[in-house]
Formats: structure tokens, C-alpha cells, sequence
């Protein structure tokens, strides 16, 4: 069997620690690999040499560390069949998914290309006789990244093309369901001209985790995963005087107005809500059409795009809608909730509960599901499902749809479809979520903008990517310069003021 390892100071290193955890292939069942997990004190051994490769890696300017993103870029698009296939393979995505994970994080890659102008500070010429004042973005020196299973290539590259770009070193924890990725990411970063030590990756379970939180060396934690864990890493992390960014769970609505294209709207609710086999953080898991009239014609218009769907592993072809969940326990999870949906009293009106695919009955595929006359008070309503469930929640007027997107606890994403421009936005200017779209399902920010959700979906005060990533990975020092005229005036011990 396959023994992987982690990317320490620039080279493979076999784990030491005696623990390992099972890499599992999603279509087969099978186990494919095992992947270590790192004791404390192969973590203290990445973070000793990411603090040594960091100095030297501040000291170089920032349009040189632009290059080694613009040689990363280069080579993510010449590298793409292998790592889409290696994603596919771990996580179970198809491989035309697969690519869109890499392009995503290449996009970000192409915006710190700029950081030159990004890390560009402040100046002010004659604040005060004789006295200029000036700014200067500096690295926070090592930080680190707890990214999930369902996007092993995008979010590592959210997460350490900023930080890296702006002078710091990166230590990576990513997910131990698919590691394998991260891994071939960092071996690139090295091909590309990025110094040894600067990207670390570790992989580990919770021992890894809190050696992050805890060690004084490590200045900023980055995550994205569940809610819970969410607050665990940002309680503990700020605890120890961290700066910390955590992204959570989502519960994503897609409110439907009467006016809007149903064909239109029942598409974007296909796509956005089975794609990955509905395991995205901005996945819409809850339509709201307005009206019983429009709430009939929207489930008429999905039944028959949700039962053809090609569900499947990514080997049958690209034209797979979408393939496994990840893990036996996430299809089980899955699977009760459905079965919760149904004792509490929602139609189910698309049943993929008997999914079975020939040759693959140990795979942890669950068929598309569509609920409708879903109740807040259902636990299929409550809980993140992450998974290929849709549930629809009638409401009567537009005033009820917002009202019950504004009350539910997550705040990752949302998205109205209305032919309206009024409706449209009073909605973008009243809910309170992170990421609002407009005739548009999965309303995921373009590199330069900013990627975050409000609630109990974000924790922190700066987002991924964008302008906030380079705020969040460097700290400001002010300087207050006078250069003396040589003019002997004496002490002066009132607090100084400009006059």
C-alpha cells in the first residue's frame, strides 16, 4: 500500500510518529493509501525550519516573490491533468470539478503576482515641521493553514499564495482525507523557485492541530471547515495571542420570486445544489420560492432534471454530474438526515435513497434527493447536510423568504432570482450574509474581491483572498521621521502636537 509523507524543508519526509490514518478511494470503498500523522515534534521541526527560511525570505523584495507566484501559475496549468486527477481520485469529484478546484486557487496564485503594489504603505510629506510620516506593511513571520477535504487545491492556495507572497512562511495542515494534492502543490512551489523551508506541509490530526494553536512561533491560523471546529481553533488560537481567520459551516438559500426565469432559477438550483455531490460551502441547500403558484411550477421544472442526473465515479467520463461523498461516515450522515426529513414530516419527492451502481456497491455514493414543504424546525432544515439533498421552504411573500434567510444562524452565501431590479436590491442591501448573488447561484468572489460569510459562517474581522488576505498576513508600522537641523533647541517635555 501507498505510504504518503509530509514536505519538510523542501523535501518528502516519512512520518515518524507510528500513526497513520486510511486515504480512502470514494468510488471503490478501497483503501488506497495511508498518510501519517505528525507528532509534536515533527510539527516543532517544520516550524524551526519554516522560522529559518523566513528571515531570508522577508529580505527578498517583493516583486521577486512575485515571480516565483508567476512561475507557480505557469506550472499549475502545465501540471493540471495530474493534479486534477489525483484530486478526483482522493476526494471523488469529477475531473472537469477537479480543474475548476485547481483554476480557482491559480486565480488567487495570479492576483499575489501583484504584491508589490499591494504591499505598497503609506507616506506623508512634511506632517509637521521637518517631521514626515510613512507606513510599512511587514511579513507577521510563520503562519498557518487548516484547510478541509472538499477543496485540497483551492483553499491551500487561499491560504499560502498571500501569506507566502507577502514575506511570510507557511506552514499547511491540510485535510487527511486527501492529502495528496497539498503535497504536489508544495513540490511545485519549489520547482517554481520558492525557497526551501517556506512552505511546510504537515499532516496530523488533532495533535497537529493544537501544536499550531499553541506554539509561540506561529503568528496567524488560518481555517475552513465546520463551525465547531471553527470556534474551537479561533477560541484557542486567540487565546494564545494569535491573529486568526476561521470559516465555517453555510446554510445557503436561493429565494425564487414569481417573476423570475423558472427554468433559469431550476437550473441554477441543479447545479449549485448537487454539484460535488453537494459538498461546497456554498452550495445552495434550500430553495424559497415565493407563492404556491411558483413553488409548484419550481418542483415540477427540478423532478426531472434531478432524476437524470449521472451520478458516478470520475473514470466514466467527463460528462458525470457528480461522483462520491468522501468518507463511508459522510454517507451515512447523510443518509440519516434523509431519512430525518422524512419522519419529520417533508416530501420526498425525489428518493435516491436506493442508489446502486454496478461494480461499485462499496462506494460512498448517494443518489440526488429533493424535499418539498421543508419547515425551519426540521433538522434537515437546521443542519449543514453536505450532501446531494436539496429542500425546498415555501414562503408567502417576499417579506418571509428574507426574513428566513436573515434568521437562520449561517451566513456563508445566498442568492435571490427575480426579474425585479427593486426587489433585487432591497435583497443585496438587507440580508445580512457575506456573499449575495443576483440571478447568479454560487455568488463566490473573483480573486481581487474578497471571499467571507457573516454569522456563525466567519470568525474574524478580515476575509480570504483580495485585498483582506494581505491585510490579515502582514502588520502596519508607522514611522514618524525628523531629521535634526542641527539647531540645539533643548528637551521639550509637553506631549508633542502639530501645530
Amino acid at each position: 500500500m501507498k505510504e504518503l509523507h509530509h514536505f519538510i524543508n523542501g523535501k518528502k519526509v516519512q512520518g515518524q510518529s507510528g500513526h497513520f490514518g486510511n486515504v480512502y478511494n470514494p468510488a471503490t470503498g478501497e483503501i488506497q493509501a495511508k498518510v501519517p500523522y505528525a507528532s509534536i515534534d515533527e510539527m516543532n521541526m517544520a516550524v524551526v525550519g519554516a522560522v529559518k527560511a523566513q528571515k531570508s525570505w522577508s529580505s527578498i523584495n517583493p516583486q521577486k516573490r512575485g515571480r516565483v507566484m508567476m512561475e507557480f501559475v505557469r506550472l499549475l496549468h502545465q501540471n493540471m491533468e495530474p493534479l486534477a486527477e489525483a484530486l478526483s481520485r482522493e476526494h471523488g469529484k469529477t475531473i472537469p470539478d477537479a480543474r475548476g478546484d485547481i483554476q480557482r486557487g491559480l486565480e488567487v496564485v495570479e492576483f499575489c503576482i501583484g504584491a508589490p503594489h499591494l504591499l505598497k504603505g503609506e507616506y506623508t510629506d512634511s506632517a509637521g515641521g521637518g517631521i514626515d510620516m510613512y507606513s510599512m506593511r511587514q511579513p507577521l513571520g510563520v503562519v498557518a493553514g487548516i484547510t478541509p477535504f472538499n477543496f485540497p487545491a483551492m483553499i491551500p492556495m487561499w491560504k499560502f499564495a498571500p501569506a507566502i507572497a507577502c514575506g511570510n512562511a507557511f506552514i499547511l495542515k491540510p485535510s487527511e482525507r486527501d492529502p495528496s494534492v497539498p503535497l504536489m502543490l508544495a513540490e511545485l512551489m519549489i520547482e517554481a523557485g520558492l525557497p526551501e523551508g517556506v512552505l511546510q506541509v504537515v499532516n496530523g490530526d488533532k495533535v497537529a492541530v493544537d501544536t499550531i494553536l499553541n506554539h509561540p512561533e506561529i503568528k496567524a491560523v488560518g481555517f475552513v471547515g465546520s463551525t465547531p471546529i471553527a470556534e474551537y481553533i479561533y477560541t484557542n488560537a486567540s487565546k494564545f495571542g494569535k491573529r486568526v481567520q476561521c470559516f465555517g459551516g453555510a446554510k445557503n438559500h436561493m429565494i425564487v420570486m414569481p417573476d423570475a426565469d423558472l427554468d433559469q432559477a431550476a437550473d441554477a438550483l441543479v447545479g449549485s445544489g448537487y454539484g460535488a455531490a453537494g459538498e461546497r460551502c456554498m452550495a445552495i441547500s434550500v430553495a424559497v420560492p415565493v407563492g404556491e403558484s411558483t413553488a409548484d411550477k419550481l418542483i415540477a421544472k427540478l423532478i426531472p432534471k434531478i432524476e437524470t442526473l449521472k451520478v458516478g465515479p470520475y473514470t466514466a467520463g467527463e460528462d458525470m454530474d457528480f461522483g462520491p461523498l468522501v468518507t463511508k461516515d459522510a454517507q451515512q450522515r447523510v443518509l440519516g438526515l434523509v431519512q430525518s426529513g422524512i419522519d419529520q414530516g417533508a416530501d420526498l419527492v425525489v428518493d435516491g435513497r436506493d442508489f446502486q451502481l454496478q461494480g461499485y456497491e462499496d462506494g460512498f455514493f448517494v443518489g440526488p434527493h429533493l424535499f418539498d414543504r421543508v419547515t425551519p424546525d426540521m433538522d434537515i432544515y437546521k443542519e449543514e447536510i453536505f450532501g446531494p439533498v436539496l429542500s425546498s421552504v415555501r414562503a408567502q411573500t417576499y417579506e418571509e423568504a428574507l426574513n428566513l434567510t436573515k434568521q437562520n444562524p449561517y451566513g456563508n452565501g445566498t442568492a435571490i432570482f427575480t426579474r425585479d431590479g427593486d426587489t433585487a436590491r432591497d435583497f443585496a442591501h438587507s440580508v445580512n450574509i457575506g456573499m449575495v448573488g443576483i440571478n447568479v447561484p454560487i455568488p463566490v468572489p473573483l480573486a481581487y474581491h474578497t471571499f467571507g460569510g457573516w454569522k456563525k459562517s466567519g470568525f474574524g474581522d478580515l476575509n480570504q483572498h483580495g485585498p483582506d488576505a494581505f491585510r490579515f498576513y502582514t502588520r502596519t508600522k508607522t514611522v514618524t521621521s525628523r531629521w535634526p537641523s542641527g539647531i540645539k533647541e533643548g528637551a521639550i517635555l509637553n506631549f508633542p502636537t502639530i501645530n
